[in-house]
């Protein structure tokens, strides 16, 4: 474990290094995904035709399954991220300098400019796009591209999830308003076809980072115009390195280079195959057989064999993300004898899921069954992120003496923790001192995305559960399905992953507003959009801003908001802790571990490289 965390805050000094290697503030990375999302599902990609024999031009991998979607506006998981980065082309790009180091550099554009100060505030931004850009099918990519790619995806027509990464945007909060402005659009305008002019709300230190993001990618008008362009070759046009030429669904997608692309000279790999598939003893064995070059995931049991057969080719690497589970905030666990109603209701179920966290055992979880490196986390924000001071953001999270987090997670704890769970649940449910189980607790349906890890997790929790009397059920979905239901809310207790977007804690926290489309718990919606039970006050900070029993929207999102708009950096994390500190007295989100990043890839293959958010690069290959 502790060789585990040396890596992950070098993932951490990784990012950092990255920023200052930019012609910007500080800043650092992205996905989604994110994520996030971050695993797999759909038909076992046996069934499709066998990869072509490897050779230098030609790579044959399996990231996940069928993505949701590959549209760069829409997409918020890992897998389609990293399609995303080899289809298209931002304003900046990551990339590896000659060390080896991670640096966001320009891509698009010639330069990362720095920003300058209005008198009012806001920073504006003029960058000049690069000569010889070309979409796939040969016209020039424009300015204009980028300013239509950047209103449609903050639009409220467009609805996307990732849409509030425009926030930092003068213009975002008129779209979004209550009472929207007639006319509102963000502040991006093309002044000429080489020249793209925004305006921030406030100088962001993290802007350089979200302009290699995917949803801020470029796509032009009339290809979008029809909606079913992300779903079929003949009517996909990017701009970046690859260009598909195939999408057999559930089986194989196909990218070739791009002729048309600006750095085609600098591209390596010719061809990379993505093949689907959420099976992970069928990705071994594709793997073992030479067939694929790289796999991202492997069945839990084999994890000990592969790291003695294979340790070359096994790899664990750093990444700043966390694995949870997440509630429903909607959900009905209170006893039907309970006789509470309203916030009063609220506050006792949100006792009573903070009560079931801490019936996990984690250390058992990364242990015996991650077997990966992964740190047991007792806080949200996940593991890399830094304060000011570069002490670890999450070390200093919660306010409990004894112990970093909101609760103990270390081995010698777990007993505790139990007997503290079973104290609180006896408040509400009656209980059987004889037996040691509780009655009157709703049958649960616990939600994961098709594969072997995700349901030996499942598995230990519905154990633990059953334990004390609570049945909950498993369904598992593939993976576009999984993300959609999980979206709508129409689960109960569900797996869950996000990984950073860039290095700063915020990208961890402004998922939880009621209008993000990343709020699977379904904060400030249906019936707990009125509940009136939250706290707020910032006077202390110098902020005229105390709330008493408010609403979700009135707290959390006003605490979001009142982050993303401060400029003293000391403040600004003191916010965002006392963000996490609402979140989490929700009990809706349940953090089981810090991730790393587990992938085999073959020996023979040079020029491949990732980055702490799980995108993985491929067209800088070469295979020996």
């Amino acid at each position: 474990m502790k060789k585990i965390l040396a890596l992950l805050l070098a993932a951490a000094m990784v990012f950092a290094l990255a920023a200052c290697g930019s012609s910007s503030a500080p800043a650092a990375s992205a996905d989604t995904k994110a994520a996030p999302a971050e695993s797999t599902a759909a038909e076992p990609a046996a069934e499709a035709e066998p990869a072509a024999e490897a050779g230098p031009s030609s790579i044959a991998v399996c990231l996940a399954s069928e993505p949701d979607t590959l549209d760069p506006a829409l997409n918020s998981a890992v897998d389609g991220a990293t399609m995303l980065v080899h289809l298209f082309s931002g304003l900046a790009k990551w990339a590896e300098d000659d060390s080896g180091a991670l640096v966001i550099v320009p891509d698009a554009a010639e330069e990362l400019v720095e920003g300058v100060e209005n008198e009012d505030g806001t920073v504006t931004y003029t960058y000049t796009l690069r000569d010889g850009l070309k979409w796939s099918d040969g016209q020039d990519v424009t300015a204009a591209d980028f300013a239509f790619a950047w209103q449609r995806a903050a639009s409220v027509e467009l609805g996307a999830d990732y849409g509030y990464m425009f926030e930092v945007v003068d213009g975002y909060e008129d779209i979004w308003a209550d009472e929207p402005v007639e006319g509102a659009q963000l502040n991006v305008t093309a002044l000429d076809d080489k020249t793209l002019e925004v305006t921030l709300s406030s100088a962001v230190s993290y802007w350089n980072e979200l302009l290699a993001f995917p949803t801020y990618f470029p796509v032009r008008e009339d290809v979008v115009a029809d909606e079913g362009w992300a779903t079929d070759p003949s009517t996909y046009v990017g701009n970046g390195p690859y260009v598909m030429t195939g999408w057999d669904h559930n089986s194989l997608i196909t990218l070739e280079k791009n002729p048309n692309y600006v750095d085609a000279d600098e591209v390596t790999m010719d061809k990379i195959e993505c093949y689907l598939s959420d099976d992970a003893n069928n990705q071994l064995t594709n793997f073992k057989n030479g067939e694929w070059q790289l796999i991202d995931d492997v069945p839990t049991n084999e994890i000990p064999a592969l790291k003695a057969d294979y340790p070359e080719e096994f790899k664990v690497v750093g990444q700043i993300g966390t694995y949870y589970v997440c509630w429903n905030v909607n959900e009905e666990i209170l006893p039907a004898s309970s006789g509470l109603s309203g916030a009063e209701a609220e506050l006792a179920r949100a006792e009573i899921r903070s009560a079931l966290g801490l019936l996990f055992d984690r250390n058992y979880i990364v242990e015996e069954i991650g077997q990966a490196g992964q740190v047991p986390a007792s806080s949200f924000v996940a593991m890399g992120m830094t304060n000011p001071d570069g002490t670890q953001f999450y070390e200093t999270a919660g306010d409990n003496d004894g112990f970093i987090g909101y609760y103990d997670v270390s081995e010698d704890a777990f007993e505790d923790n139990f007997t503290q769970a079973l104290e609180i649940l006896k408040k509400y449910y009656d209980y059987d001192e004889t037996t040691g189980q509780i009655s009157g607790f709703p049958t649960l349906t616990y939600l994961y995305n098709t594969s072997e890890g995700h349901k030996a997790i499942g598995e230990y929790l519905q154990s633990a559960l059953a334990g004390i009397g609570i049945t909950m059920n498993l369904e598992n979905q593939e993976w576009a399905t999984f993300l959609n239901t999980r979206k709508q809310g129409d689960y109960s207790i569900a797996r869950n992953g996000w990984l950073a977007d860039y290095n700063d804690p915020i990208c961890f926290l402004d998922m939880w507003t009621t209008a993000s489309g990343n709020n699977d718990v379904q904060f400030g919606r249906g019936a707990h959009k009125d509940l009136a039970l939250y706290s707020l006050d910032l006077t202390d900070l110098g902020y005229e801003i105390q709330v008493e029993n408010g609403t979700w929207s009135e707290t959390y999102d006003v605490l979001i908001k009142t982050i993303k708009s401060c400029t003293d950096n000391e403040v600004r994390y003191e916010l965002m802790h006392r963000a996490e500190d609402l979140l989490m007295s929700t009990g809706c989100i349940c953090p089981l571990y810090f991730y790393t990043d587990l992938y085999m890839i073959d020996q023979n293959v040079d020029g491949f490289f990732s980055n702490p958010l799980g995108y993985k690069y491929f067209m800088y290959c070469t295979i020996g």
